[in-house]
């Protein structure tokens, strides 16, 4: 059997990303050599302006789609939050590792170790980050605080936030926990301050449509559960056409029944997501809950609950807190 060559971004945490799509691969099926193959995109190159600024859609994925297409690699691996809810013709999502801690993270510099919370962030305080969502959740909980543009990788992210010009910064708690960098959480932001960004702490493999023998491999290795939970986020975030540089945060995940139930009580999917205007002022937010009867209606009732959230973001205003994102940009 011929390799399988997976592309990827060359950062610290998209190479994690690969290395355990990659070993997930191995180890379900003896004897399948794996390579990985690093690619820079246009989002990693271009650091110097916020990502609304030079564009909305591919980013951090456009270089690695384009060798995907002309078959120098079999598949792609990405970060679900950073790939746009449109794929180019000829490419598919094929599976879905299990997810990770979708919460953000704030993280203190020298200045502001006390804080362990965003309403303990002081006035004026500078926090580093290049997502709108996370800007505006962050003014709502916090109208004192002072987001401010950052960009670079985590290491890049984590080494400006202890610097002269922020006391702080955003970021998501799964990819500093897989880097080994937990230890500079200062706090893990509950979700219903900070509503994640659909597909945030899953990992996903994009290959090309209609492959058949790369889509056998990852079989073994996907997560239905995740899948059916982020598919449902990226339709909403689809429908209000925010891309991936909107003020919009959506999370789908399973729960349990109350605690103290039997082992095979009810288990439930709920949904939280939430439109926001920059400045935070301003928000719609939808929370629903569900009983699930099992994985099988998993993915159905998912996107019921996103079509559900849709309809009740919009009859709230959602389309016209996004259009001055639409006509200027932001991060999501």
């Amino acid at each position: 059997m011929s390799a399988l060559v997976i592309g990827t971004r060359g950062s610290a945490l998209a190479l994690w990303q690969a290395n355990a799509v990659a070993s997930a691969l191995r180890e379900a099926h003896e004897g399948l050599r794996v390579e990985v193959r690093t690619v820079t995109t246009t989002g990693d190159r271009v650091l110097d302006r916020p990502l609304a600024d030079i564009g909305d859609k591919g980013l951090f994925t456009k270089e690695l789609e384009d060798l995907l297409l002309d078959g120098a690699v079999d598949l792609c691996v990405h970060s679900m939050k950073d790939l746009p809810s449109q794929l180019p013709a000829g490419c598919a999502l094929v599976g879905m590792l299990p997810r990770a801690d979708v919460r953000d993270a704030l993280v203190c510099g020298p200045r502001m170790q006390g804080a362990r919370s965003l309403a303990d962030v002081p006035a004026g305080a500078r926090i580093g980050t290049g997502s709108a969502r996370r800007a505006a959740q962050l003014l709502a909980v916090n109208s004192q605080a002072v987001p401010t543009p950052m960009r670079g990788n985590v290491d890049t992210r984590l080494r400006k936030a202890a610097g002269l010009d922020y006391e702080g910064a955003i970021l998501a708690a799964a990819g500093l926990t897989r880097l080994g960098l937990q230890n500079r959480i200062a706090a893990l932001i509950p979700v219903d301050q900070m509503i994640p960004a659909p597909g945030q702490g899953a990992v996903g493999v994009e290959a090309r449509a209609g492959d058949e023998r790369v889509q056998s491999l990852v079989d073994a290795v996907r997560d239905r559960r995740t899948e059916a939970c982020v598919n449902a986020e990226r339709r909403i975030l689809a429908a209000l056409d925010g891309g991936c540089q909107a003020p919009l945060g959506a999370f789908i995940r399973f729960e349990d029944a109350d605690d103290g139930a039997a082992a095979d009580a009810e288990r439930f999917l709920a949904l939280d997501a939430a439109v926001l205007s920059a400045d935070g002022a301003q928000c719609v937010r939808a929370r629903l809950r569900r009983a699930c009867g099992g994985d099988a209606d998993a993915g159905a009732l998912a996107l019921d609950l996103a079509q559900e959230a849709i309809e009740l973001l919009l009859k709230g205003g959602a389309r016209q807190l996004l259009r001055p994102c639409a006509d200027q940009g932001g991060a999501r």
